[in-house]
């Protein structure tokens, strides 16, 4: 199943809930103040939030004006292509070795989604060792080590209450010993002591970068799309303590409100870089704007 068919499915939620309320909007007679007050309001309940949802109304008045038009239906594609346009991010291509550091707070679908990444990079040829640097949380490692074996990959992992660090340290020696192509690195989520969590991230960051200085090095978050706009607030506390360079957009499937996709984008102006639409190891997908957005109008 090609990517578009398994995003397709996996927002059969999304597009339903988006459909009805869209019907409704575009079946108005005329572009007058309630058409876009309908369609502010079918926006906001898809949790695209107001920020986003404001931007999206402004930019289409906009062009509606500029290109003349009068048939909603008209309007309909330009709304398509506004909101292709406003998660449509050029994402770098990666360059080897990788490191990939993964935060997110606890419940998230954080473990799994290092074990899918590590399976998705070693399908397109690329060696793996994944750093199981979430030395708080008890049982940590042990579920990262269930996801390696599942994708065959190595895993480094040291006892619970170990230094972090120590194991990101160990991590990276195992892969310039091996020459390993990809890093992925696991970390605490927890958020009850916030200065501890941003300095042990900071101190990883800082090994990664003085061990392997030419490295790519991104660091992601994994946010929990069911949770809607809560999940938006969450990068902030993440990258107080280190810059993000994309999400990785977890339980996609399970929501009706994929709107958050755009909110996250329109906050942060940070790109979606992988989703994940189902249970199965090779469910985690690279993000693509074109076949998100066709999957849901």
């Amino acid at each position: 199943m090609g990517f578009f068919d398994k995003i397709k499915q996996g927002l059969l939620k999304t597009k339903e809930s988006f459909s009805k309320k869209f019907f409704e909007v575009f079946k108005a007679k005329e572009l007058n103040d309630d058409f876009y007050e309908n369609l502010e309001n079918a926006l906001i309940s898809s949790d695209m939030g107001i920020k986003a949802t404001m931007e999206v109304i402004d930019c289409l008045k906009e062009e509606v004006y500029k290109n003349r038009i009068t048939n909603p239906l008209e309007a309909k594609e330009l709304l398509r292509q506004i909101l292709l346009d406003s998660i449509d991010y050029i994402v770098p291509e990666y360059s080897y070795p990788l490191v990939i550091m993964v935060a997110g707070v606890n419940g998230v679908g954080k473990t799994t989604a290092i074990g899918k990444l590590a399976h998705y990079f070693k399908s397109i040829g690329k060696s793996v060792v994944i750093a199981a640097a979430d030395t708080f949380r008890a049982a940590a490692s042990e579920q990262l080590e269930i996801w390696a074996e599942r994708a065959g990959v190595r895993i480094i992992s040291h006892t619970e209450g170990s230094d972090p660090a120590a194991v990101v340290f160990d991590a990276i020696g195992s892969q310039k010993a091996k020459n390993t192509d990809v890093v992925l690195v696991d970390t605490a989520g927890r958020l009850h002591n916030k200065k501890n969590l941003m300095e042990e991230l900071k101190k990883i960051n800082r090994v990664i970068t003085r061990e392997l200085p030419d490295a790519d090095c991104r660091n992601y978050i994994v946010l929990d799309a069911t949770t809607g706009q809560n999940a938006v607030s969450q990068v902030d506390i993440f990258n107080q303590a280190v810059d993000i360079d994309g999400i990785i957009l977890t339980k996609l499937d399970g929501t009706a409100k994929g709107g958050v996709v755009m909110a996250i984008s329109a906050e942060y102006e940070m790109p979606v870089v992988y989703v994940g639409v189902g249970e199965q190891i090779d469910d985690l997908l690279p993000f693509d704007a074109e076949s998100f957005i066709s999957a849901i109008l």
